[in-house]
């Protein structure tokens, strides 16, 4: 029976893994075939503290894991396809075998909802980008497009507008869905430009310089046009990875893990960090702190298994 057992190896995994392996708890770290989360995506990487010229998403990620095993952790690169927290102690399934574990730490992140167009995955972090706080500042004086109409695409353009020289809010309706107070600073804002009744449906670029432009189309006319970008932010949601997890611990409306404020589950001995809770940061500082924290409180949690007959 294993003390720990992380599922996922982003940020808030592998922080997880640092921590739980020196205090002694040998986890072991479900991180999936395609290990190192959203960062394996990201190129440059200029605000996770530690490194002033910046790093890599990729390498950041290989560090952490490195990190972890040197103090212990055992690293699987396969997926979790299922699990059972209905008795305890609780398993994980990997492959055909079963995995028990004392307690367990859910760090499956979220993936970013894309637009399935041409050329999307293949400029995906050289001029594609699903966070604006994550690279804006590689925008400056460029013109940028973002696609959505939600609080978090206004969000995004406004925040962009500290770098780039001119933002177009592309939108396939008449109308934002964006609240009120976002919707009145972004109409104020000089610099955003709206695309009403317009979707992107191609994604163009070069190697040299990345994203060049994007095919549009008037959904009311079925017109098409080439449109000069030199950046494209998709802004149209987050998909937490929390299939695995229906039924078996609390799940709010659009399907991120409930948790309290020391990040525990419903079921106890059940921790979920970073973004598979997180819906409003989504920074991979964030989520490594909360790693952290689900680490100390799973190390806890196993310190007072130790004092009493109780089970969950």
């Amino acid at each position: 029976m294993r003390n720990v057992v992380i599922i996922g190896s982003g940020p808030a995994g592998y922080t997880a893994a640092i921590y739980t392996a020196r205090a002694l708890l040998e986890p072991l770290v479900i991180a999936g075939y395609q290990a190192g989360g959203q960062l394996m995506l990201t190129t440059e990487v200029e605000n996770f503290p530690g490194f002033p010229e910046g790093i890599q998403g990729p390498e950041l990620m290989e560090r952490m894991r490195q990190q972890a095993e040197r103090f212990g952790a055992e690293i699987l690169l396969k997926d979790a396809t299922a699990v059972d927290f209905s008795t305890w102690p609780y398993r994980v399934q990997v492959g055909s075998t079963w995995v028990e574990a004392k307690t367990v730490i859910i760090a499956t992140g979220a993936r970013a909802r894309m637009l399935g167009v041409p050329g999307e995955r293949e400029w995906l972090g050289r001029g594609v980008s699903t966070c604006a706080t994550c690279d804006g500042a590689f925008f400056r004086d460029q013109v940028v497009g973002v696609v959505g109409g939600g609080d978090s695409a206004i969000e995004e353009a406004l925040f962009l507008t500290r770098f780039a020289s001119r933002v177009y809010v592309i939108h396939r309706r008449d109308k934002l869905r964006a609240s009120k107070i976002m919707q009145d600073r972004a109409f104020r804002n000089p610099k955003i430009a709206f695309l009403w009744n317009t979707v992107v449906e191609a994604v163009h670029g070069e190697p040299s310089k990345g994203v060049t432009g994007v095919t549009l189309r008037d959904t009311r006319t079925d017109e098409r046009r080439e449109f000069p970008l030199d950046g494209l932010f998709v802004a149209i949601g987050h998909i937490p990875n929390t299939d695995l997890f229906r039924g078996q611990v609390e799940l709010d409306e659009r399907g991120y893990i409930v948790v309290d404020n020391r990040l525990r589950t419903n079921r106890p001995g059940v921790f979920a960090a970073g973004d598979v809770v997180d819906y409003v940061y989504r920074q991979a500082i964030t989520a490594a702190g909360m790693g952290c924290m689900a680490a100390i409180e799973a190390e806890r949690y196993l310190e007072a298994l130790e004092h009493t007959d109780h089970r969950p």
